[in-house]
């Protein structure tokens, strides 16, 4: 052997000793380490990012120094030096928000209820209002000489140049009251006339009060309309740009809803308290009615909304001789919100937006408020129900003749413009992908966009011309941008993360091909020191063909028949298998934890995550526990043919909808999961709230076919696996009840394979590590105790 040869077999040689010491100096995950307190653990990312007026520095909330709150820091464009604004500095700073004038020289805002105005080149603050009520709501009138706010939900306007505050309305709750006159019995009208004629003490007192009444009259006849709303609310309140017409809604909240109490047992009272919540699905709701003042003719009229399109459509769910088409005409108008009105820039113009109470329809209508006229521009009618874009993704093109408006009328959310006066519509971006964040730029000639048009599971900034055509890619790199442009729009603010990366700042020029540079460095050397997984993203066919996207952790060495953990995330409208830095991040690193313990690990954007368009995201409507529940029976069934997973080893876990899921897999499916783990958990949707719940499965009077097939309390008869079911006591979003009910139902099946965890101080999100850890704990030793036999 020559000496290169064997010089070569000793480098070969002590790599390998290298590579096993690393391996063995690798850090040991525990569930204690991991499910510390976050800040003190991992460390905080930047958030609460907003640039100073004059595009100078960018401001953010962080706290690398492990301090009990978070602090302000600053950082400057020119040198990239970070710095943390002194706490005596902090409350003379602009705050971030509020509108600005046309020419961007001076921005209004609201800070602790009062008002504040900005010189943006001198950065000079001046404080409008100093009161012990809110002032919200500031803006620039159309002729930007005065600014318009709200205070107890009425509408002020502060003159700029003689500083001069005047009210424009006087909502009072209740009925106008009737003159005395009107009140007196025929009796009592006769003894006062009598008096009137017999003394003239009494009627010449008579006419002094009436004297005095009509001086007060005549001096306020400059106050504002008094507008009594009898038992109604007021909000939505607008004025119109020639100040002229202020449109109003009116809501009227049900007087007699019954409010569930969440007792609170672990008090300082000593004394168990009843935290009040919410009613539950199919509780009457607020109705609205939508009102206009003319403050020159001082009068009021309601706009009506009864000659919509569709406005008295029958849900399809509720028309048995319905084919496959919106409902049948029924006598009744669905009930409607309206929002708006939003006016042209030149404040000629004006549209609103009105939704169904059902969710099923939305509405854009052109809207004349000399005359109340309405006209339809575009209606979006969805069987399941119409997405959230709406009201704040619509406003006016610099031609004060088109909207744009985001609509998912492609099955893709998409921007699109719709011209007031004849009604042409025009997409200005299509394809399979979602246009997820819509901002003008200043000058009207470009749109900056975030979608995820590379993958579902990035995001990305565009700049795209105004009236379409290419998009150019700013951001490049793997993962997703939150992005923050400066208001000379020559700069980005770039919050940034990517699977294993937790968030950082950025900021790079806004133009395509600039590079990002990194500003903060958040992360402790102590979680550094583990390599974590950077999980692959992969795609596997469901049953009915869907492509399912899921985020895959897989040992290093796999061995063959090895256990495997599906994790469900909960829902709301949430996405999980992307590839930036999750919000479930104690769950990620409890999975690199099981990883480690051989475990392979599957986490499913299943029908109904965010992230992939219309028909995925109704893909649970009607059924929950459907598709959903299918798409991850499905992915069992891919780890088994694919990975070599042992059939009979696969367990399952998730909470609030996860923890759903988990208790239909468990009731339904059990010859796939051997063990599941149900975190706060949704037991029966009827007991769920609203808002949430009545899109996905209407009411449960009117559909309860959908109440009882997607509710796991009338399936748990099927049990057969090890079931953990965790909740926090004081849970005000999904309730303890939920599991209370579940408990007494498994005791009455005579089920004795499950067990129950509560942790009393805990709400729907936990917050101390020591319950975190409990909770993980058990959901590790039933793994390991029931799919490692």
């Amino acid at each position: 052997m020559n000496f290169f040869t064997r010089s070569f077999l000793l480098l070969i040689f002590a790599l390998g000793s290298l590579k096993q010491s690393l391996a063995q100096t690798k850090p040991v995950l525990t569930v204690e380490k991991i499910m510390q307190d976050p800040a003190q653990w991992i460390g905080t990312s930047p958030s609460n990012i907003y640039w100073d007026d004059n595009s100078k520095s960018v401001y953010f909330q962080w706290n690398p120094e492990k301090a009990k709150g978070d602090s302000r820091y600053v950082v400057l464009i020119n040198n990239k030096k970070i710095s943390k604004v002194p706490a005596n500095q902090r409350i003379s700073l602009a705050a971030p928000g509020g509108t600005y004038n046309k020419s961007q020289t001076l921005r209004i805002y609201e800070r602790g209820g009062d008002l504040f105005l900005v010189d943006v080149k001198s950065g000079h603050i001046k404080q409008i209002t100093n009161t012990v009520e809110r002032e919200s709501s500031p803006g620039f009138t159309h002729d930007e000489k005065k600014v318009s706010f709200l205070k107890d939900n009425n509408l002020y306007l502060w003159d700029m140049s003689s500083g001069e505050i005047n009210q424009l309305t006087d909502f009072r709750r209740g009925r106008k009251p009737s003159s005395p006159d009107q009140t007196k019995s025929q009796q009592e009208k006769f003894l006062k006339e009598q008096q009137l004629e017999l003394l003239q003490i009494i009627k010449k007192r008579e006419e002094q009060n009436q004297n005095r009444q009509a001086q007060r009259a005549a001096i306020g006849k400059s106050n504002p309309k008094e507008i009594y709303t009898e038992d109604k609310s007021v909000d939505n309140v607008v004025l119109s740009p020639d100040q002229r017409y202020i449109t109003y809604r009116l809501a009227l909240r049900p007087a007699n809803s019954k409010i569930a109490q969440v007792p609170n047992y672990v008090t300082s009272s000593g004394y168990t308290e009843e935290i009040p919540t919410r009613t539950k699905v199919g509780s009457p709701q607020a109705t609205y009615e939508m009102w206009l003042y003319d403050t020159q003719l001082d009068t009021t009229y309601q706009v009506s909304f009864k000659d919509l399109p569709g406005i008295k459509d029958t849900p399809e769910f509720l028309d048995t001789n319905s084919e496959g088409k919106s409902g049948k005409a029924t006598s009744e108008n669905r009930k409607v919100a309206a929002f708006g009105p939003y006016y042209s820039p030149d404040g000629s113009k004006a549209v609103l937006v009105a939704r169904s109470a059902d969710n099923k329809d939305r509405w854009i209508l052109s809207f004349n408020p000399r005359s109340g006229e309405i006209t339809t521009l575009d209606r979006q009618h969805d069987e399941a129900w119409v997405n959230g874009y709406g009201p704040g993704q619509i406003g006016w093109m610099p031609d004060n003749e088109r909207i744009w408006f985001v609509s998912e009328e492609s099955g893709y959310a998409h921007i699109y413009t719709i011209n007031v006066s004849s009604g042409q519509k025009k997409a200005l971006t299509s394809g399979q992908f979602e246009v997820q964040q819509v901002q003008l730029s200043k000058d009207k000639k470009y749109w900056y966009l975030t979608t995820n048009q590379v993958h579902p599971g990035e995001q990305h900034f565009y700049r795209m011309p105004l009236n379409g055509g290419k998009m150019e890619q700013i951001t490049k790199m793997t993962g997703a941008h939150d992005v923050t442009v400066s208001p000379d729009e020559k700069m980005l603010a770039v919050r940034y993360s990517y699977s294993n990366k937790p968030w950082e700042l950025y900021l790079m020029e806004n133009k395509p091909g600039a590079k990002a540079v990194q500003i903060t460095n958040s992360v402790t050397d102590e979680f550094k020191q583990y390599p974590w997984r950077d999980p692959e993203v992969i795609t596997y066919n469901a049953e009915d063909g869907a492509q399912v996207h899921a985020r895959l952790y897989r040992p290093e060495n796999p061995t063959a028949n090895g256990p495997a953990v599906i994790f469900v995330h909960g829902a709301g409208y949430l996405q999980n298998a992307h590839k930036w830095w999750s919000s479930y991040f104690r769950e990620y690193m409890f999975h690199n934890l099981l990883v480690d313990k051989g475990y392979t690990v599957l986490d499913i954007d299943y029908r109904g995550s965010a992230g992939y368009g219309r028909d995925w995201r109704t893909g649970i409507y009607r059924h929950m526990g459907g598709k959903d529940l299918s798409d991850h029976v499905d992915g069992a069934k891919m780890l088994v043919e694919k990975y070599g997973v042992d059939p009979k080893k696969i367990g399952i876990y998730g909470g609030s909808y996860g923890g759903f899921i988990t208790l239909m897999a468990m009731f339904t499916q059990p010859d796939v999961f051997a063990a599941g783990a149900a975190l706060r958990s949704v037991t029966d949707w009827a007991h769920y709230n609203h808002g949430y719940t009545s899109n996905i499965l209407n009411e449960p009077q009117q559909d309860s076919l959908a109440y009882v097939r997607s509710s796991p309390i009338y399936f748990a008869e099927g049990l057969q696996g090890a079931l953990l079911i965790c909740h926090g006591m004081v849970d005000t979003n999904v309730h303890f009840q939920d599991v209370v009910r579940l408990s007494q139902r498994l005791i009455e099946l005579g089920k004795d394979n499950w067990e129950l965890a509560v942790y009393p101080v805990e709400d729907h999100g936990f917050v101390e590590p020591s319950s975190w850890t409990d909770e993980y704990k058990r959901i590790l030793k039933l793994f390991e105790t029931n799919l490692k036999k």
